[in-house]
């Protein structure tokens, strides 16, 4: 029973670090900065250049959420291997290509590679990223701060908190990106006809 006890005790407090955490980078979000990201994905997209997402464990995931959502909202965006990237994948960026690179400590020497790599062939880059003072942040050309101070877990190690501020920056960039598109049901149900969600769109139409 205490077992138990503890158990949820350190649940409760998983789940405090959560809203704290997150309500304090909601409170200190820069809209100017997610603006510039956005303005300069567009821009590009103008001139026939693509949208990347990339990351290293478990920021790879998000990378490959983030490319998904957005590429159905209305921004064709493609998912970028962080670590196959200096292995030859990063022949699918093309000079002026904008990458969106994840961080959290902007020192993931994999990362820094790859970027090395991006900028040398003339790719914008736009990182994600909780230490604004980090390399990754400065040798961004746009960088958007997604930190916390706590993970959730008593570990304080693993990936949690941190995980959940970088989807909220990149969803809040994708919501400004599907404004400007002016993306519609009749649109987005052409991109995701299946499921429920398709299902429901259609029932309305």
């Amino acid at each position: 029973m205490n077992d138990w006890r503890g158990k949820m005790t350190e649940l409760i407090k998983y789940f405090d670090t959560i809203k704290d955490e997150i309500t304090g980078l909601i409170d200190h979000v820069s809209v100017s900065d997610l603006d510039k990201a956005k303005n300069c994905i567009i821009s590009a997209k103008k001139n026939g250049k693509r949208l990347h997402v990339t990351g290293i464990g478990k920021p790879s995931y998000v990378a490959g959420y983030i490319a998904s959502l957005l590429s159905s909202t209305g921004t064709p965006t493609y998912f970028l291997d962080g670590t196959e990237a200096v292995h030859g994948s990063s022949g699918q960026v093309v000079e002026g290509d904008v990458v969106i690179a994840l961080s959290n400590s902007g020192e993931t020497q994999e990362l820094k590679d790859t970027i090395t790599t991006l900028k040398n062939n003339g790719a914008i880059l736009i990182s994600v990223t909780g230490n604004l003072n980090s390399w990754i942040a400065k040798h961004s050309d746009i960088s958007l701060f997604a930190g916390v101070s706590k993970e959730g877990d008593s570990l304080n190690k693993p990936p949690r908190a941190s995980i959940v501020a970088e989807v909220l920056i990149l969803q809040s960039l994708s919501i400004l990106l599907q404004e400007e598109f002016g993306l519609n049901p009749q649109q987005y149900v052409k991109w995701h006809p299946g499921g429920t969600l398709g299902q429901s769109i259609n029932q309305t139409m």
